[in-house]
């Protein structure tokens, strides 16, 4: 257990994370609010800021960068407090909306980025969207992948509350599971495994938990005010952008990304085929490829 400036955490045992299947990457380390906070920072180039959501970390994103680095891009992808390499607050109260994007916009000014990319999924969305608003002058372009903006008017579907309801009263939660079960394709039990291992105890998965309880339901939630201050910049937002969808994904379906998208005045979002939430698992290389491709054509 660390004792931190702000709160008791958690901090993955050595070792526990390294040798993962197709994940060479070293991690670098800030410390912020008494936490160690871990980052990789694969390349050279323009930088590509990688978002990862619930309840993953810059793992996800193993197979989506090699294409995007090798076309010339430094690639960034951070993992969350709470997930990952990075310390893990035990205090499910210490997780915020707010929290989570100042940590997330303190890493774009300590690493002094300009002409970023921003690439988004799931609570990375909401997270990386709203950095991207606050710090308009660091990122030029976005990429949103299967996410969206919590007003407190969206619609959640039934399968997000049966998952909402499993979090909450799932303490030890099994992380791997649930990762497992919204890809369209097992992505193997080595896979499954790295992304429990950041997890030695139940008490470090309380950020894990925390997301889904994060979601405003209301108007006047913590958070929603905050979301649709996003929501309205990005209507006027005329950075380029690029929207990828998985056709398969129960959580958001195809059918909420072409209302984000029009909500936002973006062309609905290209379908990515055979692939469910974590689409980055069910097809890495192919997304990873049209970000590159899309970033070069640029």
């Amino acid at each position: 257990m660390l004792r931190g400036e702000m709160t008791d955490a958690v901090r993955a045992p050595e070792g526990a994370l390294e040798g993962l299947p197709d994940f060479p990457y070293r991690s670098h380390y800030r410390e912020v609010e008494g936490l160690r906070l871990a980052h990789l920072d694969e390349g050279e180039g323009p930088p590509v800021v990688f978002f990862h959501g619930e309840p993953t970390w810059s793992f996800l994103w193993r197979n989506v960068l090699p294409p995007v680095r090798d076309a010339g891009f430094r690639c960034i992808a951070p993992d969350l407090a709470g997930f990952g390499r990075s310390d893990k607050p035990t205090d499910i109260g210490w997780y915020s909306y707010d929290r989570h994007t100042a940590l997330a916009g303190e890493l774009l000014e300590e690493l002094d980025l300009h002409g970023a990319t921003v690439v988004v999924h799931d609570w990375g969305g909401p997270i990386g969207l709203r950095v991207a608003v606050e710090q308009s002058e660091r990122v030029d372009r976005l990429v949103i992948l299967d996410t969206g903006l919590f007003t407190g008017h969206q619609q959640m579907t039934d399968a997000w509350i049966a998952f909402r309801d499993f979090v909450e009263r799932t303490e030890d939660l099994p992380v791997g599971f649930l990762v497992r079960g919204a890809c369209k394709n097992d992505p193997g039990d080595d896979v499954i495994a790295a992304y429990d291992a950041p997890y030695p105890d139940a008490a470090s998965k309380a950020g894990a938990r925390a997301f889904p309880l994060m979601i405003p339901r209301t108007p006047d939630a913590d958070g929603a005010e905050a979301g649709r201050r996003v929501h309205d910049a990005l209507k006027n937002d005329r950075r380029p952008s690029l929207m990828l969808w998985a056709d398969s994904d129960p959580v958001l379906p195809l059918s909420t990304g072409e209302r984000f998208a029009a909500s936002i005045g973006r062309p609905a979002p290209r379908t990515i085929p055979d692939a469910s939430h974590f689409l980055q698992e069910d097809q890495g290389p192919l997304i990873g490829g049209l970000i590159a491709d899309w970033l070069t054509a640029g």
